[in-house]
């Protein structure tokens, strides 16, 4: 990893399932970056595209050799925060759980309902170091307003401004009782990756917002078949190439500098007084801390 320059503020791309690469980079240069949490799922991928600095992550791996409860998600962001990342677009595919999502479109969430059971990896802070974000809008506006302005002229499916994302563990997909119960609640989309991004993003000071592809129905619909891993193949690759093409035209409308809330979010959130920081834990921290050291 050489020739970075973290004072120009870059953008991030997570790949999700059928989204291993990200076209029109130019200036490649792969990083290898050594984390604290351990290694990423691959190599991050750096280069200019639209003459905006950018930095490409495959979540699983290119070949999507990682399976959703595997995934080093504090690695993925303490990485991309390091290459001085500062919005993160991520791309997930999903199960609908409402008639109105159909395979295909596009759902941009506002918000998320946490059924994991590793929350304690979903966090930097610890060992020394208290710290406790809002959340309470886990999404970019400003970051899912730009992608929603793109996907709408670019898709040729339905874009849908705002829903719940309801994140599982997996890598089994939902039981029928399951699926059924997240329909009843409200709920918009089901996933497994996308909520510990982004409580690690508002964390790092990362605004993050995220385009969820419909390739299902979960199984809470009466007369569709249950979701399989074959069944969602042909709807992940016409996926892909949409959010190849929604990106593109994404990154040039984001702004060089990185002034939106999400950008402050430790300021309020701090709570050990920085005398009181143990050595270890602030040099681990140094990228998400740098300004407060």
């Amino acid at each position: 990893m050489s020739g970075i320059d973290s004072a120009e503020p870059a953008i991030g791309v997570i790949g999700g399932s059928g989204l291993y690469q990200i076209e029109g980079l130019e200036d490649i240069e792969e990083h290898n970056v050594k984390t604290p949490y351990g290694d990423p799922a691959d190599a991050i991928i750096g280069g200019r595209l639209s003459g905006r600095r950018v930095f490409f992550l495959p979540r699983h791996g290119r070949g999507h050799r990682i399976l959703p409860h595997e995934l080093n998600h504090r690695a993925h962001i303490w990485a991309l925060r390091s290459l001085g990342v500062r919005w993160i677009i991520a791309v997930t595919a999903v199960g609908s759980l409402q008639e109105k999502y159909v395979p295909r479109d596009i759902v941009l969430p506002d918000q998320f309902f946490d059924r994991t059971s590793r929350r304690c990896e979903h966090t930097f802070f610890g060992e020394g170091i208290c710290a406790h974000v809002a959340f309470g809008e886990p999404v970019s506006s400003e970051l899912r307003g730009i992608l929603y302005q793109s996907a709408s002229e670019i898709h040729k499916g339905c874009v849908h401004d705002g829903g719940t994302y309801v994140n599982m563990d997996g890598p089994a997909f939902s039981t029928r009782s399951e699926s059924l119960f997240n329909h009843k609640l409200g709920f918009d989309v089901i996933g497994m990756t996308n909520l510990a991004e982004a409580k690690l993003a508002r964390e790092a000071e990362v605004s993050l917002a995220t385009l969820a592809m419909i390739t299902d129905y979960d199984c809470w619909k009466t007369g569709e078949e249950a979701v399989t891993a074959d069944a969602v193949i042909s709807h992940l690759n016409a996926n892909a190439a949409a959010a190849k093409e929604i990106i593109a035209d994404a990154i040039p409308r984001i702004p060089v500098a990185a002034n939106w809330p999400e950008h402050c979010a430790l300021d309020s959130a701090l709570v050990t007084d920085a005398e009181l920081w143990p050595e270890k834990t602030r040099r681990k921290l140094e990228p998400i801390l740098g300004r407060f050291i």
